[in-house]
């Protein structure tokens, strides 16, 4: 059995400029944290995985915050499943359109018999909330989803993808994931070396995506969205789509070469 393992944020949907920073931003004025994140600044915190992670930052950087370990764990939770709420409200309000072919792809692996599965950094929450958005409710209940703290260390260590094999009992070479950053690409990469197209996204675009099997700017919807090719290392050459038949050449083309 293959595999088609998605990221959320940037693949599914461009969830972060778009989504994730308004939430957050909309999350420090009701609860009256003296922090505002622009898009520049939420650009360089993306290279932490994690949400909460990220407004741990705000600890060291907004004046009155606590010292204690246990009370500022706990105020980055509360700030974190009120964020969470304001932008699966975001999500469900249709605020994010999914991207393009997305829910075409999904459709040929499911017709195909593929597992499919998320993998992502992101609270289990929110990346359902997109999910269900992205490809429709009934097919989104064929996934797994894989998100959160369901794991130690997240990307671009490797365990997010480590724990999806192991749950889905797929290995390597029967299985495709979709990303859209550099931290993305090098987990997947670190999982065994399996095979990653990178749709890039609005914040990762000049990001270095070395070792990728494809890049595009999305998997395409022609003729009104068709994809652009950004990096073919394997020559497959999608035509204006990146569809099912695509990921089996790069899988096929991606074991030999790790044979």
């Amino acid at each position: 059995m293959n595999a088609l393992v998605f990221d959320c944020d940037g693949v599914l949907a461009d969830t972060e400029r778009d989504g994730h920073l308004p939430a957050f931003n909309a999350m420090f004025e009701r609860l009256g944290v003296p922090v505002r994140w622009t898009q520049e600044r939420y650009g360089e915190l993306l290279a932490i995985g994690g949400g909460k992670e990220r407004l741990a930052t705000v600890l060291d950087d907004a004046p009155g915050m606590p010292t204690d370990p246990d009370e500022r764990r706990e105020l980055v939770a509360r700030w974190h499943r009120t964020k969470t709420e304001i932008y699966t409200r975001m999500v469900a309000d249709g605020v994010l359109p999914a991207r393009p072919g997305i829910a075409r792809i999904v459709e040929e692996a499911a017709a195909a018999g593929w597992a499919l599965a998320v993998a992502s950094t992101s609270a289990e929450a929110s990346v359902r909330a997109v999910l269900e958005h992205a490809v429709g409710v009934e097919r989104a209940r064929d996934f797994a989803v894989f998100a959160g703290d369901v794991v130690p260390a997240k990307k671009p260590a490797p365990d997010i993808y480590d724990l999806a094999l192991r749950e889905l009992g797929v290995g390597p070479a029967e299985t495709v994931v979709v990303e859209d950053s550099s931290n993305g690409l090098r987990a997947a990469l670190a999982a065994g070396g399996l095979t990653t197209v990178v749709t890039v996204s609005s914040y990762t675009a000049d990001e270095d995506f070395t070792g990728a099997a494809l890049v595009v700017d999305s998997l395409g919807d022609p003729p009104a969205d068709p994809t652009t090719v950004l990096a073919d290392p394997y020559g497959v050459e999608p035509a204006g789509r990146v569809d099912l038949a695509t990921l089996t050449a790069l899988l096929t083309a991606r074991t030999k070469e790790l044979a």
